[in-house]
C-alpha cells in the first residue's frame, strides 16, 4: 500500500523531490518505492528525467485505476467517525508579510491553535509566490486582483478596495488629482509585485481610464509605500486595508474617491484532493470565520 501511495504522489507532485516532501520520505526512499512496485508489475511506470516525470501509457492505466481504490480506502476511513477528523500534525502556510500583518490573520493565529491543541502551525511570510507543491507547504494565502489559472483549489476569503491616497502635505505642495489623468504629473509609488505595477485602472460608469505609471520609488513591499506616503513623497494606488490606521487618524487621505479600481481579493489556496485533510479544512474555514469573507 505504502508504494501505490507513493507512486501517487509522485505523479500528482510532479516530481521525486516534492512528493518526499510530502510524505516526510527522502528522495531515495521514494525512488525506491517506485523501482520495486515497477520490478512487481513487470512495467515501466514513469518516464524520469532531472528535473519531473511523467507517465508511460501503462502507468497512466495504473495511475487511473489505484487511485480510485485509494480514495476509496480513504473513504473508507473517514467513515469510521470523528474521531478520525481531529485536525493534527504540523501545518505548513506560506503567506505574504503585509497581508499577515495588517489583516487579522496574523491576530488570529494564536485563536487557531487554541482551538486546535493537536495542531502545530509552521508559518512562513515572504513576499515571492510560492511553489506550494514543490516546496512542500499545506496551504498558501494570495492577494491577487483576478485569479489565477491554476490546478490548486481555491477559496475567497475577503476583499479590499484600492485607494488612491496621500499625505496631506503632498496635496498641499502639488495639488489634488481631480482625474486620473492627472496621475501623470504626480510622483507615484510603485508596488513591483502587484499585478499592476505599471498601469493603473480606473472606472466610472461607462467610463475606463488606463493611467501608465512609471514613479521614481519601485519597491517590493506595501509597508515601503505606505511609509513613502505618510512621508509625503508621493501618492500611490494601494489596498484601503493596509491604510486604515493613517485614513482614520489623518496621516494619510484618499483622491479620486468617485472612481473605483480593482478590488484586491484574498484566497486560500490548496492542491486539489478529492477528500482535503482535517488540519487544511479547519484552517480554512477558520480563516473564513475571521476574515468574513468581507469586504474593505
Amino acid at each position: 500500500m505504502t508504494a501505490l501511495s507513493v507512486f501517487r504522489q509522485v505523479v500528482e507532485f510532479g516530481s521525486f523531490v516534492a512528493a518526499s516532501r510530502r510524505l516526510g520520505l527522502s528522495p531515495a526512499a521514494i525512488s525506491k518505492n517506485v523501482s520495486e512496485l515497477e520490478a512487481h508489475l513487470g512495467v515501466r511506470l514513469l518516464n524520469r528525467t532531472t528535473r519531473r516525470v511523467s507517465l508511460t501509457e501503462a502507468g497512466s492505466l495504473y495511475y487511473e485505476q489505484i487511485t480510485r481504490v485509494l480514495d476509496d480506502l480513504d473513504a473508507a476511513d473517514s467513515s469510521l467517525g470523528p474521531l478520525q477528523q481531529v485536525p493534527k500534525g504540523v501545518l505548513r502556510i506560506t503567506a505574504p508579510v503585509t497581508l499577515t500583518l495588517l489583516t487579522p490573520l496574523s491576530r488570529a493565529m494564536p485563536k487557531f491553535l487554541d482551538r486546535y491543541p493537536e495542531l502545530s502551525v509552521d508559518l512562513r511570510m515572504e513576499d515571492r509566490r510560492v511553489n506550494i507543491v514543490e516546496e512542500g507547504f499545506d496551504l498558501a494565502i494570495r492577494a491577487m486582483d483576478s485569479l489565477e489559472d491554476s490546478s490548486l483549489v481555491s477559496r475567497k476569503l475577503m476583499t479590499t478596495r484600492h485607494v488612491v491616497s496621500g499625505a496631506p502635505s503632498y496635496f498641499d505642495r502639488f495639488g489634488v488629482p481631480e482625474d486620473p489623468a492627472d496621475l501623470l504629473r504626480h510622483s507615484c509609488v510603485q508596488f513591483t509585485l502587484s499585478g499592476h505595477p505599471d498601469e493603473w485602472v480606473f472606472h466610472r460608469g461607462d467610463r475606463t481610464v488606463r493611467v501608465p505609471i512609471d514613479g521614481r520609488y519601485k519597491v517590493t513591499s506595501s509597508l515601503a509605500v505606505r511609509d513613502a506616503l505618510c512621508a509625503g513623497f508621493g501618492l500611490s494606488l494601494i489596498p484601503s486595508v493596509y491604510v486604515s490606521e493613517e485614513l482614520a487618524n489623518g496621516r494619510l487621505r484618499t483622491v479620486l474617491d468617485d472612481w473605483s479600481a480593482v478590488d484586491l481579493s484574498v484566497y486560500a489556496i490548496y492542491p486539489s484532493r478529492r477528500h482535503i485533510v482535517p488540519k487544511v479544512r479547519a484552517f480554512v474555514d477558520f480563516l473564513v470565520e475571521e476574515l468574513g469573507a468581507g469586504s474593505g
